[in-house]
């Protein structure tokens, strides 16, 4: 296992009815492609080794003894190659034949597990032929001249990860088998399927799998059986998908008459982390024991290098997906209008107060501050936006926060701060010329007082503007930009309020749209230090702590998985390898790190304000962190 990843794979193999000799041959085939892509379990569909479709063939003698012989021959096949290899077939045991699942591995039959739950309705009869597991009493088998584990209670383990099996119908029972083996500590289930296509169906049965795995906190691995199915009555296309706690992270391609092998890495640490988060997570309530298969371990999928992953890593997890793009957007936003409503109805104030400086966080507030108003059919003029220039406000941002405030429709406010700052330098007797971190602050403190004092003037919420990503890395005035009355982005990072900002501007008018277009072509800045020569901002945040995205990518995984240091620099490696090199991504997760941990003193005192995702830094929420804790280095 390599930073807790498994390769596995589903495959769905060439077949023929009833000719188990040819149906080996071709999973064997699959088997040792599996093992040239370091797999280290490989799922094959129901009954393969027949086929699903043999229907009362299957109380013929010869098929169940060519079945037995196939299976005996596939485990001493799997001596060739390293996966564990999970096949299906008839097996007659006692009088009674069993749809059955086979795990092989070394040479040996590791266990085997019967389907519970046959479906025996419209096109499905298996009550015809098969016997359910459910309340079978052997415990082990004579099988193919070995003694071989039998029965539901079955889980596989080669002592660095557990797995469990259940065929097709299992799934779609009202209580899977597969979430009492989750809860008995299978990280992954494999399914062993024979689902036949129906229009609406692959739909409902990606769901299923999407479901089971979320439910389960678990990989989740689904083989179907392919084209070479009988079509007398239906039609089986070939199923093979890969899900991974809720989400499909690879699929086969459906009616395919080819052989397909469909490859990817679930990852069990991040499995482990949700689980233990999950306090309903608890093995007692399995109400079943289970009984332990060892297996060997196969080589680790990913250990060939960085790049050798075969699952994608998404480089902004933040931010929603195009598909979803303007259901999630819609979604955010209205958390955070519903948020800042309910506080400014509770507080009875008269106005909205916020700092507007033509950046993409206060832009994305003020759009916010507009919606609360047209939610509560208040007068957007008694939204307050303040623009306050200091020494390095540019003609850009100073002209974009002007006119945005005019196009929405908000009361301007002008209060510059220089002279202000100018005096605080001389009461405290430091030079304006020193550009340092007092230098900066004060202008930031000195902002703050402003908007703290017109609320009071004028019966006012001040609504802070700083966002997620800020809050990790500290970067905030302590005393300054750090307080507020209710800080509606203290939820949102800066990946996402940029492509807040990016979807908002689809949604309103030509003008307005224009503007935002042009805050979102302009460098992330504080804007505290003195513009360039030729009036261009000379102070850009991520040339002083890093990139947002590499930073919003380290916070998405350290906070949400708990993942070290080591991993979360393996991931951004993967995700990041053509846009920054190694040495770039761990300078930066360094900064990252530092930065975190040392200014944990802010977030500890912040402001209320919305949760809007699966990461929330709010003391009173989902972080509790000591703020003298020794940072970590990667």
């Amino acid at each position: 296992m390599h930073y807790g990843f498994i390769r596995i794979a589903t495959a769905i193999p060439e077949l023929r009815v009833a000719d188990c000799a040819f149906n080996k041959a071709k999973i064997v085939d699959l088997a040792r492609q599996a093992d040239k892509e370091n797999v280290q379990v490989a799922c094959f569909p129901e009954l393969c080794i027949t086929g699903y479709t043999c229907a009362d063939l299957f109380f013929q003698e010869k098929l169940l003894a060519d079945a037995l012989q196939a299976l005996a021959d596939l485990a001493q096949h799997t001596l060739a190659v390293a996966p564990a290899v999970i096949v299906g077939l008839p097996v007659r045991l006692d009088s009674r034949l069993f749809n059955a699942a086979a795990v092989l591995q070394g040479g040996r039959i590791r266990g085997l597990v019967p389907k519970v739950n046959l479906p025996n309705g419209s096109e499905f009869y298996e009550k015809r032929w098969f016997t359910s597991g459910a309340s079978c009493c052997l415990m082990e088998v004579e099988l193919a001249g070995q003694k071989v584990p039998f029965g539901r209670d079955l889980l596989f383990s080669d002592g660095e990860f557990t797995f469990g099996v259940e065929i097709c119908e299992d799934l779609w029972a009202a209580i899977p088998p597969s979430s009492q083996q989750a809860l008995g500590g299978a990280e992954i289930i494999f399914n062993l399927s024979a689902s036949n296509e129906l229009v609406g169906k692959h739909r409902y049965r990606r769901q299923l799998v999407e479901q089971q795995s979320a439910r389960c906190y678990a990989g989740y691995a689904y083989a179907s059986s392919g084209a070479g199915e009988s079509s007398t009555d239906v039609v089986f296309t070939g199923n093979g998908l890969i899900a991974e706690n809720g989400q499909i992270i690879a699929s086969a391609e459906r009616f395919s008459f080819a052989p397909q092998l469909t490859v990817a890495e679930v990852d069990v640490e991040r499995l482990r982390a949700d689980r233990i988060r999950n306090t309903n997570f608890d093995p007692e309530k399995s109400g079943a024991a289970y009984r332990i298969a060892p297996i060997a371990k196969a080589p680790a999928g990913p250990s060939a290098g960085p790049f050798a992953l075969k699952r994608a890593i998404d480089r902004h997890p933040f931010v929603p997906p195009p598909a979803m793009r303007d259901e999630s957007c819609r979604e955010i936003f209205s958390i955070q209008v519903g948020g800042l409503s309910k506080r400014w109805a509770h507080t009875q104030v008269r106005h909205l107060v916020l700092g507007v400086s033509g950046g993409l966080d206060s832009t994305l507030a003020l759009l916010v501050c507009v919606k609360a108003c047209d939610k509560l059919g208040v007068d957007r003029r008694q939204v307050m936006g303040i623009t306050m220039p200091g020494f390095g406000t540019t003609r850009r941002t100073y002209a974009n926060a002007i006119n945005l405030m005019a196009s929405l429709g908000v009361t301007p406010y002008d209060i510059p701060i220089r002279e202000a700052a100018l005096q605080h330098f001389k009461d405290i007797a430091h030079s304006a010329e020193v550009k340092d971190t007092t230098y900066e602050n004060a202008q930031a403190r000195e902002r703050t007082q402003v908007l703290m004092d017109m609320a009071n003037k004028h019966s006012g919420l001040v609504v802070g503007t700083g966002d997620l990503s800020e809050l990790a890395l500290g970067w905030a005035t302590y005393g300054g930009d750090h307080i507020s009355m209710y800080a509606v982005n203290s939820g949102v990072p800066k990946t996402l309020v940029r492509y807040m900002v990016s979807w908002a501007a689809q949604q309103l008018d030509k003008d307005s749209a224009a503007i935002l277009s042009d805050v979102l072509d302009t460098p992330v800045s504080p804007e505290l230090l003195p513009a360039s020569p030729e009036g261009d901002i000379a102070q850009k945040t991520e040339d002083i702590v890093g990139p947002y995205e590499l930073h919003d990518f380290f916070l998405y995984y350290f906070v949400r998985f708990g993942f070290s240091p080591e991993k979360i620099a393996f991931l951004a490696t993967h995700a990041f390898g053509d846009a920054y090199t190694g040495d770039e991504i761990s300078a930066w997760l360094k900064v990252f790190l530092h930065r975190f941990f040392a200014q944990q003193f802010k977030r500890s005192c912040m402001p209320d304000g919305p949760k809007v995702g699966s990461i929330n830094l709010s003391p009173r929420g989902d972080w509790r962190m000591p703020s003298d804790a020794a940072a970590w280095k990667p």
